[in-house]
């Protein structure tokens, strides 16, 4: 079972390549906590699941509840938890590692993209995880990293690339081939840019930083979202995170920071002074948020991926475009307009 829907990829993945594998496959109408947290594990208790697929985001939001919500169940079948959508963040990554999975259950990371039709990026069990990690590039996938003049590095971070083809690859927009072209392929000759950034350490493992198209640029320094997110979900106060970049006179671009508190956690002024600290502490001054939001909730896909576009279009007053694809578009109305 994967917590997904039928209009992203890993839907059409689980039938298709479950069916094709002879496997069961347990599907539910619902959202992962209702009626209560524990009912993903309820699930897989009762139908059995042996492998079953994560977003990092929807594990932020069941971590404040605890791992004995899942332990009121039993998860003696689950061998695997999937998980692609989004970089993980590490706090999120051991919880589910130790505490529910006691230590017992992988974590098989993923990466690619429904334009993709396949993965890019993939965990291979003979080579070991690290955690929050990927493994590195999948079957048929010639990948890479490249610098902005387009030559591959490594131990630092880059663009996601593609060189020739694979399988599943998108022929094209409908009905736009010139746009298709100019998103994916007119960065670097014959390589399609993905869009996101990645890194791969001195030991072959690779890792996701987040969307280039969500990098922030502060005072010269670029630094992705996701960094800066980890910093504040590493606080047990803090369940949901999203940074956005803003206009700044002075930066030129600052970090505003919008924050779900966990359950029972009711923000103030020396909560926000502690995420600020937090972040002076892990990252530098420099990347000290401007302004500190608390929400009750962030725009999520019905996949669980927090859409910090839309975050950043409410934030500085602008029309957030198209929000067909949010499960919970209420959450836009706790979202304060930046003076």
């Amino acid at each position: 079972m994967w917590v997904t829907d039928m209009g992203w990829i890993m839907g059409p993945w689980m039938v298709i390549a479950g069916l094709a594998n002879g496997a069961a496959i347990a599907t539910y109408d619902g959202v992962p906590n209702h009626p209560g947290p524990d009912r993903i594990w309820e699930v897989v208790s009762e139908l059995g699941v042996t492998i079953l697929g994560l977003s990092p985001t929807l594990v932020r939001a069941l971590q404040p509840h605890g791992a004995e919500e899942a332990h009121r169940h039993d998860l003696s079948k689950l061998r695997t938890f999937g998980s692609t959508g989004e970089p993980w963040n590490p706090e999120p990554w051991w919880w589910l590692f130790r505490d529910v999975g006691r230590e017992r259950i992988p974590i098989v990371n993923i990466s690619g993209g429904t334009e993709i039709g396949a993965c890019i990026l993939s965990a291979n069990l003979l080579q070991g995880i690290k955690p929050t990690s990927l493994g590195g590039p999948a079957l048929g996938v010639d990948a890479d990293v490249y610098d902005d003049a387009g030559m591959p590095v490594r131990g630092e971070v880059g663009e996601l690339v593609m060189r020739g083809s694979w399988p599943g690859m998108t022929r094209g927009f409908w009905g736009e081939p010139e746009r298709y072209i100019a998103t994916y392929w007119s960065r670097f000759p014959d390589t399609w840019v993905h869009g996101d950034w990645a890194s791969v350490d001195e030991d072959g493992f690779w890792y996701l930083h987040g969307r280039s198209d969500d990098t922030l640029n502060i005072a010269g320094k670029r630094i992705g979202p996701a960094e800066i997110e980890s910093v504040a979900v590493s606080l047990h106060e803090v369940v949901m995170a999203a940074a956005v970049g803003v206009p700044d006179k002075i930066k030129g671009e600052a970090i505003a920071l919008f924050l779900v508190p966990a359950p029972g956690v009711t923000p103030d002024d020396a909560l926000t002074a502690k995420v600020e600290a937090k972040t002076d502490e892990t990252l530098g001054k420099a990347f000290r948020p401007k302004t500190v939001q608390w929400v009750d909730d962030l725009p999520r896909t019905r996949s669980q991926k927090i859409m910090r576009r839309v975050v950043k279009a409410v934030a500085l007053g602008n029309e957030p475009g198209d929000l067909s694809s949010l499960e919970n578009p209420e959450s836009l109305e706790g979202i304060t307009t930046l003076g």
